[in-house]
Parts: structure tokens; C-alpha cells; sequence
């Protein structure tokens, strides 16, 4: 247990809080943070543990870590298909992965939680007004209204209403028989018969039914088989909203441990990331699996003392370092880091975050993020782990099974003119369906040859 700790003490004056909502209405807050406080938990306690110990496999290089979802969960688009299909392409993701490395991959969905987005700007200003900036549907809205941004505490209990539902519907999905391997090898088969660039990686789809076959004949039935038509899938957001992490609070009943149960794991964001932060002090006492955003301005003497404050214990999977500093950037900032977390001993599981670095204004005024770049900076990360004989443990991307049109390029080639067609983001430009798919196929080959280079060097 963390000392000096407790779920309010990130409140203290000596802790600087950026990004966090200003409320009018201190005794609405109140009222909200009380009624959260009295909710049941949206996960427990144990499934965090389970994850944890996942995570500290994959630390060991027994596993990969799948982490994505929505860049800002809204409450419009809230509906059963929208979760539906964004989890489909998770499990598409999984099982090509899963084939690939021929080790666990372990599930986390930006789901059921990732509402709230730091911003660069508290304000913005369209057509000569200005008002507060949109923060995330579970702090204001966003419709640029006086009203509308206004920020309301009751915006908090209608997330906790919305995550409860989503986590619902996941958990009967994953447990239900949706998740069955075979349904799910035949939704990419489907897929790719859709698909012109699915000839490129025909090869490992049918290698995947081949696999499917041979148990099949071999007896072997997928519906007898908990493992083979059932899924666990984890959730996490990040921790940016203390109020609703601190209301989401509970103390473990077997253990007497701190965990935040508004989600199995939680991250903190390349903008709260500072010794001095609130941010860091609340997430320093809970005991789920936490991570943290590593981009170009973050020197390795400030990683090691965050380690340090975050997991004294050196506990494997308490720790995801999740890269992301841009294509360009990547191959020369990432090995400082790497190795001064090598040098001494933590052990932390690093991911690649390659949508943030790579985020550009289209020549049509979209926000986009082209997938060449996206691409680009997976690559690099790949390639600084083969260099330094370190595990590349994980991918984290924003994403949907929507059929939108947010970043440019891919397969499915959407151009700069393209992207008004879908452009659907409450936030950030996520990867559609099709692009989610590539880039699993794309991440495969590059598990494959980082497995192939493994068994040469035991041989």
C-alpha cells in the first residue's frame, strides 16, 4: 500500500491539477461525487489482478498487449452496434495476432470509460465568439452554446450510466459465444473478400483456417471449448477526470487495497505526466495497472523518478510505457528511455501509441492522421526494440468499427477530398475498420519476424 496516500490526496495543495474542470457548482459536484461514491463498482478488484498478471507475462516476453477504442467515447453515438462492432474488430485483431505471435494476446478496449480529452487551448473562439473549449461529453458538450459548454457534474453520472451499459453488453458478448474463434476467422475472411489489398495477406488467413480445420478434424469442438468461442476483454481510460476516479474508488475487501473501479486499467497522458502532478499522486496509490504516455518531451532522469513514484515495488505489469512520439521521432527519442529503464532493472512493458505523434491538418481543414505515418512510427518501434534485444510488448490506437473516413491512406486509399464523407470524431481522427485490419496483418509480419529472429538466436 502506498504511503501517505489516499484517494483525496491528490488534492493537495502542494500537487499542481492541470486539466481538470472548473464547476460553478461546487455543492453539484459534491452531490454528483456522492451519488458515484455510492454506485457499485463497474469492475473488480480481482479481474485487475488477473490483468496485471497478464501484462507481467507479457513483460517477460510471453505475450503481446492489443489496447484500442474510441479517441473520445460520446454520448451520441452511444448504441449497441457501435460497441458491437468496434469489438469485433478487436477479436478480428486478436485472432490474426494471436496466429501470428503464437503467444497471448491480451485484450484492453478504450471502452466503457474514455470520455474526458485534455486540450491545448481552454477556449476557443468561431466566428468572432468565444467560449470554453469541449472537454468531453462527461464534463460539457459539444455544441458550441454557452449552455452546452458549460461545465456540469451531472455529465459524470450519466458516464458512470453509459460505461455501466457498454461494460454489460461487453462482458455478454465476450461470454455469449460471440467471441467464437471460427465466427470470428470467418468476419475477416468475409472481410477480405470485400477487400481489393486483402491479397497480400491471404496467406495468413488461410494458414489461420487451416489451424481451425485441423482441430476440428481432430475432434476438437470450438463450442466445447471455453477458451475457443469465449473472450476476456479488459477496459481502460485515461485517468484525467479525478473527481470520477476519486468517487470510483474502493478499498478491496480480501486485500485492503486501493483500486479505481471505474476500469481494469487506467493510464495518465503525456500532459499530466510530471512529478508535481495530481494526476500522478492519485495513481500512485491505486494498485490496477496503470500506464504511461511517453513522447519527445519526456527525458529519461524524469521516467526513472516516475517509475519510481508509480512502482516502488518494481512490480512486473503495474507498468505500461506507452511510446508515442511521431514517425519522424521515434527511432531517436525511444532508445534513451528504453535503455535507462533497462539499466535500471525496472520491469515495464512498453507499447506503441502511433496516432498522437502523427497528427496533421489536412489541406481540407480536417484534423487527420495519414497511415503511412501511422505505419512509419510502428515500424521504428519494432525496429528499436530488434536493435536493442528488448520485447515490443503492445499497440495502442485509436479506433472503430465504424466505416468512417478520418485518417487518410491505407489500403482503402481515403483522400484528403475523402474525408468529409465519415468524419464522425468527437476528438481525434480514428482508424476505421479496414485500416484496424491492415494494421493488424501489417503487425503480424512484424511478430513473425521478431519470433523468427528469437529461434535463431537460441539455435
Amino acid at each position: 500500500m502506498a504511503n501517505n496516500w489516499t484517494p483525496e490526496s491528490w488534492k493537495q495543495d502542494k500537487f499542481v491539477a492541470k486539466h481538470l474542470p472548473v464547476y460553478e457548482d461546487a455543492g453539484g459536484l459534491a452531490d454528483a461525487e456522492k451519488t458515484l461514491a455510492g454506485f457499485p463498482p463497474l469492475v473488480f478488484a480481482g479481474e485487475a489482478r488477473a490483468l496485471k498478471a497478464k501484462l507481467g507475462e507479457v513483460v517477460e516476453g510471453r505475450g503481446f498487449l492489443l489496447q484500442g477504442g474510441d479517441c473520445a467515447e460520446s454520448f451520441a453515438e452511444f448504441g449497441p452496434n457501435n460497441i458491437r462492432d468496434t469489438l469485433r474488430v478487436i477479436l478480428q485483431m486478436a485472432a490474426v495476432l494471436t496466429f501470428a505471435s503464437k503467444q497471448p494476446v491480451v485484450k484492453v478496449a478504450r471502452m466503457a470509460g474514455q470520455f474526458a480529452k485534455p486540450r491545448s487551448a481552454p477556449t476557443e473562439t468561431i466566428g468572432g465568439v468565444e467560449l470554453p473549449s469541449y472537454l468531453g461529453d462527461n464534463i460539457n458538450g459539444i455544441d458550441f452554446t454557452p449552455e452546452s459548454r458549460r461545465n456540469d457534474p451531472q455529465r459524470m453520472i450519466r458516464a458512470y450510466s453509459q460505461a455501466a451499459a457498454t461494460l454489460n453488453l461487453l462482458r455478454a458478448f465476450t461470454t455469449g459465444g460471440y467471441a467464437n474463434l471460427r465466427q470470428v476467422h470467418q468476419w475477416t475472411l468475409d472481410f477480405m473478400g470485400r477487400s481489393a489489398w486483402a491479397d497480400q495477406y491471404k496467406s495468413i488467413a488461410d494458414r489461420i483456417g487451416e489451424s481451425l480445420d485441423f482441430m476440428e478434424a481432430c475432434g476438437i469442438d470450438i463450442e466445447d471449448q471455453p477458451q475457443l468461442k469465449m473472450a476476456t476483454l479488459y477496459t481502460s481510460h485515461e485517468a484525467l477526470l479525478l473527481p470520477y476516479e476519486e468517487a470510483m474508488t474502493r478499498r478491496d475487501s480480501l486485500t485492503g487495497e486501493w483500486y479505481d473501479t471505474s476500469a481494469h486499467m487506467l493510464w495518465i497522458g503525456d500532459r499530466t505526466r510530471f512529478v508535481e502532478s495530481a494526476h500522478v499522486e492519485f495513481l500512485r496509490g491505486i494498485n490496477n495497472p496503470i500506464g504511461v504516455k511517453c513522447g519527445p518531451s519526456l527525458e529519461p532522469d524524469a521516467l526513472l523518478r516516475m517509475l519510481d513514484m508509480l512502482n516502488p515495488g518494481r512490480e512486473a505489469g503495474r507498468m505500461t510505457l506507452i511510446a508515442r512520439f511521431g514517425h519522424d521521432k521515434v527511432e531517436a527519442g525511444l532508445p534513451p528511455l528504453l535503455r535507462a529503464v533497462e539499466r535500471e532493472g525496472h520491469p515495464v512493458l512498453w507499447s506503441c501509441d502511433p496516432m498522437h505523434g502523427n497528427v496533421i491538418k489536412s489541406d481540407s481543414g480536417y484534423k487527420t492522421r495519414p497511415f503511412d505515418r501511422i505505419l512509419a512510427e510502428v515500424k521504428g518501434f519494432f525496429a528499436v526494440h530488434r536493435a536493442e534485444g528488448t520485447h515490443a510488448g503492445g499497440i495502442h490506437l485509436e479506433m472503430t468499427g465504424q466505416d468512417v473516413t478520418e485518417c487518410t491512406g491505407g489500403a482503402v486509399a481515403i483522400t484528403d477530398a475523402g474525408l468529409a464523407d465519415r468524419y464522425h470524431t468527437h476528438c481525434d481522427p480514428r482508424l476505421n475498420a479496414a485500416q484496424s485490419l491492415e494494421m493488424a496483418f501489417t503487425l503480424a509480419e512484424m511478430l513473425n519476424l521478431e519470433r523468427a529472429q528469437q529461434h535463431a538466436q537460441a539455435a
